[in-house]
């Protein structure tokens, strides 16, 4: 499975959890896999992907964690980290982001991606030179997100391929 189909397995995923709105209108909806009753004020859990549809037509208000916040605290954990060291991030953390980035106006959204590259960027530097000297190990891959866990075997794969290249075999 490729990078792109291990995203989307994910974001479908992520998409399929349950979130909490905030119902703006009095609502009934009859559809074949879904049946939302409400009234006015009422706070209701709905799959994330029925809350995107009735937010894009503002009939809720999605009552979401705030990614902002967890992107300045995710910038901040990583700075103090050592150079190879990293911070622990959700599985799902980018899809989480790029999700509520979405909602954003246009002028919010460049504000959240110029902190989202400083990220990636010490992230996928720390990244590289983890995956250049060793193997993956169950702590370290507690601490990547999906898309950082296909990066370090990408990287570290063809690194050991490179090394034999030059080296041959030997150890």
């Amino acid at each position: 499975m490729n990078i792109s189909e291990l995203i989307q397995v994910h974001s479908i995923g992520y998409r399929l959890q349950d979130v909490k709105v905030n119902f703006v209108y009095d609502l009934k909806i009859e559809a074949p896999t879904v049946s939302v009753e409400s009234k006015q004020g009422e706070i209701m859990s709905v799959s994330r992907w029925v809350a995107e549809v009735l937010s894009a037509e503002k009939l809720v208000q999605v009552q979401d964690t705030d990614m902002v916040v967890a992107l300045k605290q995710a910038v901040m954990k990583e700075n103090v980290q050592g150079d190879f060291d990293l911070s622990t991030l959700e599985l799902d953390f980018y899809i989480k982001v790029n999700s509520f980035t979405q909602r954003l106006p246009q002028e919010d959204r460049d504000k959240i991606e110029s902190m989202l590259n400083s990220l990636i960027r010490k992230r996928q530097g720390k990244i590289i030179r983890l995956a250049d000297s060793s193997k993956m190990t169950s702590d370290l891959a507690k601490k990547l997100t999906i898309e950082e866990r296909t990066l370090f075997d990408y990287i570290h794969n063809n690194s050991t391929e490179f090394k034999k290249q030059i080296l041959g075999d030997k150890n």
